[in-house]
């Protein structure tokens, strides 16, 4: 489902008109809105498959540090990262930890096993820095977790599921508008946490690794 074609169900359900383009009215703009607001809480709520990414990252030797191109900020890691080249599972370390041994000496140039996040780059995607600090060519795997822009476009479509996007969305614009006979906005929203909760657990019977439960 597009975004003009959620903006136009949740008029549907409030019993408005609906619009050629989001953009036409103050209200649909403001149903836009709402619909970005649910998308963002859905994708916030689990690591849904629909917004897995790999993400590869080719050493140079003698730099330490890497931009994770088309991260972003809010991601998460869905499981550890691979060092290819050399057959390694990378660990995470402290932000201190790495910081010490990026300035203590004997500064150590080897094969990469060792990240932690630290910083952004220009375009707000976060960076990663290695070690040892590579000394050679490298080709490193990250498996993230990454929100989706916000959809802006008529054309565009969610990643997550648009029906979770539609009740979140819907209940929202119940809140703005106050009660007038229909759905009251706390009805719509139990309504909407109930599905989110269906989605989650269909979602997980696919992923053994999400029903695992480890002592510590």
């Amino acid at each position: 489902m597009t975004y003009l074609e959620l903006v136009n169900s949740i008029l549907l359900r409030l019993r408005e008109p609906t619009v050629s383009t989001v953009a036409l009215t103050a209200y649909s703009q403001l149903i836009g809105k709402f619909v970005n607001d649910a998308k963002r809480q859905i994708e916030d709520s689990f690591d849904w498959n629909a917004l897995g990414q790999e993400i590869t990252i080719t050493t140079v030797s003698g730099t330490y540090e890497y931009a994770l191109t088309g991260a972003g900020q809010k991601f998460r890691v869905t499981s550890e990262p691979l060092n290819t080249t050399s057959n390694v599972v990378m660990q995470t370390i402290s932000v201190a930890d790495m910081r010490r041994r990026q300035n203590f000496t004997p500064i150590v140039q080897n094969i990469p096993t060792q990240y932690c996040f630290e910083g952004v780059d220009a375009s707000g995607d976060a960076k990663v820095q290695l070690y040892g600090i590579p000394n050679g060519v490298y080709t490193l795997k990250f498996f993230l977790c990454v929100p989706q822009a916000d959809l802006t476009a008529d054309g565009d479509e969610p990643l997550v599921n648009y029906k979770l996007i539609e009740q979140n969305a819907y209940a929202r614009a119940l809140v703005e508008r106050g009660e007038d006979g229909g759905l009251s906005s706390s009805e719509a929203y139990n309504l909407y946490r109930s599905m989110l909760s269906d989605y989650i657990a269909l979602e997980a019977t696919r992923f053994p690794e999400m029903q695992e439960f480890v002592a510590i």
